[in-house]
């Protein structure tokens, strides 16, 4: 990975990796659809999930426009959020975009449409939501360790 945040050519984003999930889910579906989840209350669950995640996207972006600080990974925090959303976890954004794509999961109606969920969550973990921990503690020192203790991560 190069220092402007790409990988192999593609930019190292979460969202990149939660269209790549999306093109997971939907290849699973149609190929590989081992269990099928066919009731009607899986497609209504599946667009309450999409709404719920996508609200909390947005809401989420609004908090970090509200407080001029950077909404970009591996940017310096200017200022740590602990209000709105970000007092129900550490990471509704990534938490948006996996409700988003548990809710596609069940539009799709398949099981490992579903699954594929968790490795996109593995994989923002471990590429993301570490490193901006980190600099949170960085950046806001005692501050951010309370914010931490205090708050979930997912």
């Amino acid at each position: 990975m190069s220092a402007a945040g790409h990988l192999r050519g593609f930019p190292d984003l979460p969202p990149v990796w939660a269209l790549g999930t999306l093109a997971l889910q939907w290849a699973l579906a149609r190929w590989l659809p081992v269990v099928r989840l066919e009731a009607p209350s899986a497609a209504l669950a599946g667009w309450l999930f999409v709404a719920l995640g996508l609200a909390l996207i947005l809401w989420s972006a609004l908090w970090f426009r509200r407080q001029a600080t950077p909404i970009m990974p591996r940017e310096t925090p200017r200022r740590l959020i602990a209000a709105g959303p970000f007092r129900l976890n550490r990471n509704p954004i990534y938490t948006g975009m996996a409700l988003a794509l548990a809710g596609t999961g069940l539009l799709l109606g398949a099981l490992g449409a579903i699954l594929a969920v968790l490795p996109f969550l593995w994989i923002i973990d471990r590429r993301f939501v570490r490193g901006e921990e980190a600099g949170l503690r960085a950046a806001f020192g005692a501050e951010a360790e309370r914010y931490i203790a205090q708050t979930r991560r997912w």
